[in-house]
């Protein structure tokens, strides 16, 4: 049985209809072609498929498409201005080096910025405590946290 459910996906409405056990993170990569947004464990502990959902970073492997039904979702494709800017957070992990094969970069950088935006992360320990859930397997998370605080000073 499929439902139909409206949200907005980087500023644009989008009504589809939906299985019930369709996954966020398969709605938005396989009927949205937003590939920014990885798979990486399907069990939420990589969080390789974080994307924001009003305003908040939510695991879109462990949602289910019905649960955004009126939601507002941004992905790593919406992050950047419209004139292609890339976001703050993303150019400062560019500047820093935070990433290596690129894979977790997506999810990073928008639990990155939710970090930011929601909680203090002036510090080294506050930066890598905010970032639990979000696993790189090549970087070993130094280029990270500086990209994490270059970051926040240019989202001031």
């Amino acid at each position: 049985m499929s439902h139909k459910i409206t949200l907005k996906v980087n500023g644009k409405t989008v009504t589809r209809e939906v299985a019930a056990d369709r996954l966020l993170v398969q709605l938005l990569r396989e009927d949205l072609a937003l590939t920014g947004t990885h798979v990486g464990c399907d069990t939420g502990q990589c969080g390789a498929c974080t994307v924001h959902l009003n305003g908040r970073a939510v695991k879109a492997c462990t949602m289910l498409a019905l649960q955004a039904e009126g939601g507002e979702i941004t992905t790593i494709e919406g992050l950047a201005a419209p004139n292609g800017e890339m976001h703050p957070m993303q150019a400062a992990f560019k500047e820093c080096h935070g990433l290596q094969c690129g894979f977790c970069t997506p999810g990073m950088v928008m639990s990155a910025v939710d970090l930011v935006q929601h909680h203090s992360c002036s510090s080294e320990h506050e930066i890598r405590a905010g970032l639990e859930g979000n696993m790189c397997r090549c970087t070993g998370y130094q280029n990270i946290v500086r990209a994490v605080q270059l970051g926040a000073q240019g989202m001031k």
